[in-house]
């Protein structure tokens, strides 16, 4: 079992909390994290995808009554949604008895639902924590790891699988089964092939600003089918809308939305990327190493931060934009590239922003500045100074 950085931010958030929701795509790991957590408190465990267990929920109330001193994990609680206000009941009667915390793990495959659900019906009673693929910092540092990782992306069962055709057989079968059986019970009925081109163009335009009109008439529906289509993948937690920096700079900005397929290896199955070798010489390779780049950095950004892209229509750049508590300002160049060198378009952008720090984040192990602002740093050290600054802005409240 690879051990999950996010299990001790969960188990902080049930000390903190009478409910914390586990947010993420199917098979990313939240059940074994969920037993993982179970295994160090009194608990029990509920699949409400097991007719077993759905059929102990006939009498919720009674059932929670009967093990009053244990976390109760709820998992795939999508299935019965009405149970959100028997949870709000529950907890209140909880806190009259003097148990304020800890009371409900609730894990669910679609972000938008959960939280639409459990915010009408538990406001101030439950944290949400989103789990994602794994991350570059929870497998070994090795090269070898590493570009298997970016090459398979972070779905336990792809990494770990015995050999590549295994790892492609897995992520496809599992954005079939998700086209075919997910998608429906998540939201309005769409065409499971209609919806797969879309994503397979969203994989072939990683990176890039969303051109809603190009989509809608290559796939030959409306601008705001389009939209309902992508809003979908984002709220299933499979694609990220990464949006562009505003700023007072006088300048024409880019407004639309940069979109990226969020799992490396989802990606590459979609473009039927299959070897390491093959990825290097596919023209998606750079687009991919930037998403997987933006992709781990988002995944730790401490509280109050906030990230977009700065684009100018003349074509100033810079990838990433991070505003990390209390008063940094990054810039991020990325680039897959042993010798790597911003483009020049980088150096006047910065002079737009006037960040407080320049990154190059690049596939090398080591640090070293390349100018007086600029510095080349890998993933994982670019990591650690995230939460190095995380860990100052907690010491600071």
């Amino acid at each position: 079992m690879i051990i999950r950085e996010i299990q001790q931010k969960v188990s902080a958030g049930l000390d903190r909390q009478p409910a914390v929701a586990l947010l993420g795509p199917r098979q990313v790991g939240k059940t074994t994290l969920a037993k993982a957590i179970a295994a160090e408190r009194p608990s029990l465990y509920l699949d409400l995808e097991s007719p077993i267990d759905k059929a102990k929920l006939s009498d919720p109330i009674a059932l929670f009554n009967n093990y009053p001193d244990k976390l109760i994990v709820l998992d795939e609680i999508q299935r019965v949604p009405d149970l959100f206000r028997t949870l709000r009941g529950v907890i209140d009667e909880n806190r009259r008895q003097g148990r304020q915390t800890g009371r409900f793990l609730i894990l669910g495959s679609a972000s938008l639902d959960l939280l639409k659900q459990s915010s009408e019906s538990l406001a101030g009673r439950i944290a949400y924590i989103e789990l994602g693929p794994l991350a570059t910092t929870e497998i070994s540092q090795t090269s070898a790891a590493q570009n298997k990782l970016l090459l398979r992306g972070g779905f336990p069962n792809s990494y770990l699988a015995k050999n590549e055709i295994d790892s492609i057989s897995w992520r496809q079968d599992f954005i079939r089964t998700y086209l075919e059986r997910d998608v429906p019970l998540f939201g309005p009925r769409v065409p499971a092939e209609t919806l797969r081109r879309f994503w397979t163009m969203l994989a072939h335009n990683q990176g890039q600003p969303l051109n809603a009109a190009r989509l809608a008439g290559a796939l030959g529906i409306s601008g705001v089918t389009v939209g309902r289509y992508l809003d979908l993948l984002v709220d299933l937690l499979l694609v990220r809308r990464l949006s562009p920096w505003m700023t007072n700079a006088g300048k024409r900005l880019i407004r639309s939305p940069k979109i990226y397929v969020r799992d490396s290896g989802l990606l590459h199955a979609l473009l039927n990327i299959v070897t390491f070798d093959a990825l290097l010489g596919h023209p998606v390779a750079g687009a991919s190493f930037e998403g997987f780049v933006i992709e781990n950095l988002l995944t730790h950004l401490p509280f109050g931060a906030d990230s977009g892209f700065y684009r100018t229509a003349s074509g100033v750049e810079i990838d990433l934009v991070l505003s990390v508590p209390p008063d940094n300002l990054w810039a991020i160049e990325i680039k897959r590239n042993l010798a790597p060198k911003p483009e020049r378009g980088f150096h006047y952008a910065c002079q737009d922003l006037q960040p407080t720090e320049s990154f190059i984040v690049y596939p090398g192990s080591e640090c070293f500045p390349l100018s007086k602002e600029l510095t080349a740093i890998s993933l994982p050290a670019l990591i650690d100074r995230l939460r190095h600054l995380s860990v100052i802005g907690n010491r600071s409240k």
